[in-house]
C-alpha cells in the first residue's frame, strides 16, 4: 500500500522584535504610535491552542496596516494569566510582527524608535526560524 505525506512548512516570512516594557499593551501601543508616527489598534486577540486537550490562550493584538505598501505591523503580548506565547523567551513582553518586505533603512529606524522610548528597556530583532515555538506567532 502507497503512503502519501503530507509536509507543512510554517510561513516565517516576516521581521520578528521583541520588545521588553514593562507597560499594559495599550500604553505601548500608544508610545509607539507617538513616536514612529503609525497608528496601531486593536483588533480581535491571537489564541493560541498550547495543549490540544485545553482551552486556547488569548493574546492581545494590535495592527496597523499601510495599503500602498502592502506592510503589516502587529504587536502581539507575549503574556498571559495563564502562560507565554512563546514560553523560551519568557523575559520578553511583546513581539512585533512585520509582515511583507521591509528594507534595512526602515527596519533601522524602527528599532532606533523603539529602542528611544524610554519605557522599553530593550528592543531587538530575533530569528524566528530559531525559536522552538515559532508557529504560535504565525498570524
Amino acid at each position: 500500500m502507497n503512503r502519501t505525506y503530507l509536509k507543512l512548512t510554517l510561513d516565517l516570512d516576516f521581521t520578528l522584535i521583541a520588545i521588553t516594557a514593562p507597560l499594559r499593551d495599550y500604553v505601548l501601543c500608544h508610545k509607539i504610535n507617538n513616536q514612529l508616527g503609525i497608528e496601531l489598534e486593536r483588533v480581535e486577540e491571537h489564541e493560541v491552542y498550547l495543549n490540544a486537550d485545553e482551552a486556547p490562550l488569548a493574546f492581545s493584538k494590535y495592527c496597523y496596516f499601510i495599503e500602498d505598501r502592502e506592510l503589516e505591523y502587529y504587536i502581539l503580548a507575549n503574556r498571559n494569566p495563564d502562560g507565554f506565547l512563546v514560553p523560551e523567551m519568557s523575559r520578553v513582553d511583546f513581539f512585533m510582527i512585520i509582515r511583507d518586505f521591509i528594507d534595512e533603512e526602515d527596519l533601522e529606524f524602527v528599532l532606533s524608535g523603539l529602542n528611544k522610548l524610554p519605557d522599553i528597556q530593550v528592543a531587538a530583532r530575533i530569528d524566528p526560524h530559531k525559536l522552538k515555538s515559532r508557529e504560535n506567532l504565525v498570524i
